[in-house]
C-alpha cells in the first residue's frame, strides 16, 4: 500500500490550483450552510428539530432508493410516475442533481480506490470525504465530462430538466420552510438536516472505505460499517454493496438494518416495485469460497495490480 500511495499525485486543495465558477460556487454553498446550522441552538423548538429529521428520511430515502439503487445500479423497476418522484425527493438533498450523482457514482464502481476514482481515499481521507466535490475539473476535464456515463438518463426530459434547475428547488424548500416556520424551520428543516445527510453521505465514500469490516475479498478498500448502516439508510453495508453492487438489498444478514431495502420490499410486496435484483445463495456461497482461496494465496502486491 505504501507503494501505491506514492502513485498517487497529492491534491492541492485551495491554493495553488485553477479554480472555476462551479468549484466557488459549491464552496460558498457549502460554507452558508454549515454557517446557518450553526445556528441550531438559538432557534431550537420541537417542531423544527422533528420536522428536519422527517425531510432527513425523506431525502435520504430518496438518494438512497431513487439516486442509487434505482438509477445507478438499476436494482429495481418503478412506475415512472413513482421513480420522479423519488428522484425529486433526493433533490432536495443539495448532493447534485440526478445525472451528476449517478455518473460520479458510476464512475466510483467503474474504477474503484484507484486514482481514477471520483472521490479517492487514496488521496487522503479530507479527499474523499468532501475535496473531491470542489474540483472536479481534476476528476472529469470539463463539466459535461462527468456525464458520459449517464446516456440512458438524459434522452429523459425530467431528468435534463432537474439537471439544469435542482438548485432552485433546494431554494424554494428554504422559502416555504421559512414562511412556514421562520427562522426555526429554515435552521433546522433545510440547514441541519442538509448538512447532516451530505456528511453521512460523504462518510460513505470515506469512513465505509477506511474503518469496518470487510466480509467480502472485493479487491478494493470498501468496508462494513453498522454506524453508517443506521445513519444512512442502509448504505454503510458498503462491503456487502461492492460485492453485489446490483443488489436492491444491501444489508444481507437480519441484524444488518437497511431501511432502504425494507421500503423497497414494500413496494414489491404492494406491486410497485419490480424486477428487484438479489444475490442468490449460490452466488454468496460462490463468493464466499473465492475469499477463502484469495485469503490463501499471497496478498503483497494484488492492490497495486489493480493499480496499473
Amino acid at each position: 500500500m505504501a507503494k501505491l500511495l506514492w502513485l498517487v499525485q497529492k491534491p492541492v486543495y485551495f491554493l495553488g490550483r485553477q479554480w472555476n465558477g462551479i468549484d466557488i460556487a459549491s464552496v460558498i454553498t457549502l460554507t452558508v450552510f454549515h454557517l446557518i446550522a450553526l445556528l441550531a441552538p438559538f432557534y431550537f423548538t420541537w417542531s423544527a428539530f422533528w420536522l428536519g429529521v422527517a425531510l432527513y428520511y425523506v431525502t435520504g430515502v430518496g438518494v438512497t432508493l431513487s439516486f442509487h439503487r434505482n438509477l445507478a445500479h438499476k436494482s429495481f423497476k418503478l412506475p415512472k410516475w413513482l421513480e420522479y418522484f423519488f428522484a425529486y425527493c433526493a433533490v432536495h438533498s443539495l448532493q447534485g442533481s440526478p445525472l451528476e450523482w449517478v455518473s460520479s457514482h458510476r464512475s466510483h464502481h467503474q474504477f474503484t480506490d484507484t486514482p481514477n476514482d471520483p472521490h479517492t481515499p487514496l488521496k487522503g481521507f479530507w479527499f474523499s470525504h468532501i475535496g473531491w466535490i470542489f474540483d472536479f475539473r481534476r476528476r472529469f476535464g470539463s463539466y459535461d465530462g462527468r456525464l458520459y456515463n449517464v446516456g440512458d438518463m438524459k434522452k429523459q426530459s425530467f431528468y435534463r430538466f432537474l439537471h439544469y434547475t435542482y438548485p432552485y428547488h433546494c431554494i424554494a424548500c428554504g422559502v416555504v420552510l421559512y414562511r412556514i416556520g421562520g427562522m426555526p424551520y429554515l435552521v433546522w428543516g433545510l440547514a441541519v438536516r442538509t448538512i447532516f445527510l451530505l456528511h453521512v453521505t460523504f462518510s460513505v465514500n470515506s469512513i465505509c472505505h477506511i474503518w469496518g469490516n470487510q466480509v467480502w475479498d472485493t479487491g478494493d478498500m470498501s468496508r462494513n460499517n453498522w454506524l453508517f448502516g443506521l445513519l444512512a439508510h442502509g448504505e454503510g453495508w458498503h462491503n456487502n454493496h461492492h460485492a453485489f453492487e446490483y443488489s436492491a438489498r444491501q444489508g444481507f444478514e437480519w441484524w444488518q438494518i437497511d431501511i432502504t431495502w425494507y421500503l423497497i420490499r414494500f413496494l414489491e410486496i404492494v406491486g410497485l416495485a419490480t424486477d428487484v435484483k438479489l444475490p442468490t445463495e449460490l452466488q454468496k456461497s460462490r463468493k464466499a469460497l473465492l475469499n477463502k482461496v484469495s485469503n490463501m494465496e499471497p496478498q503483497e502486491g494484488r492492490f497495486e495490480t489493480k493499480v496499473k
